[in-house]
């Protein structure tokens, strides 16, 4: 019988520690934000998904070409950068930006200080397409937003609320006496 050669090493990983909001009971209202959070997020995914198939193009070409556009500081951006942004692997942004250029959406160039890296450019058939998609999705946050940012302030609002108990409750335990003369009639004490 054949024993491995390798070793059992005990690890031990330090104890996470709890913050106020997370350790705070989740109630209806938290639930409520998030699933209201979540679904305004699916409507605008689904959104741009058909109107980047209206434009013939896949979501993920739309995605990629905002990428290049957006994080591109001087004009172009790296295969293995695109991956990152697109959160995909890199063989499968190659194959991406393969089909990309084959429709003349983008144009690879090598970069002149690392020979190994190819820079992605969208061409002017690109930039016509990312410019027409990115119009009706800015304007379909704009009329989104209102319910966004209630969303958002709604968040707010429970994590201040989750914050103040969970200081109320240890101001109780670090000056019991002083904290339940001021929570008594409110609060935690």
């Amino acid at each position: 019988m054949l024993q491995s050669k390798r070793r059992s090493v005990k690890t031990t990983r330090p104890a996470k520690k709890k913050s106020p909001v997370a350790s705070a009971s989740m109630g209806t209202a938290d639930y409520e934000a998030l699933a209201r959070f979540r679904y305004q997020i699916r409507k605008f995914l689904t959104f741009s998904e058909e109107a980047a198939h209206q434009s013939g193009l896949t979501s993920q070409q739309h995605q990629a070409m905002l990428a290049i556009k957006g994080f591109s500081k001087q004009g172009a951006i790296s295969v293995g950068e695109l991956a990152e942004f697109l959160l995909i692997k890199h063989h499968t942004a190659v194959e991406l930006t393969d089909r990309m250029t084959k429709l003349s959406l983008l144009s690879r160039e090598v970069d002149q200080d690392d020979g190994r890296r190819v820079l992605l450019k969208l061409t002017r058939k690109g930039e016509q397409h990312l410019q027409r998609l990115s119009k009706v999705h800015l304007d379909e946050l704009r009329s989104a937003s209102p319910t966004i940012a209630k969303i958002l302030k709604s968040f707010r609002a429970i994590s201040q609320g989750a914050l103040f108990w969970a200081g109320a409750a240890s101001a109780c335990q670090i000056w019991p006496d002083v904290s339940s003369i001021y929570f008594s009639s409110i609060g935690p004490c």
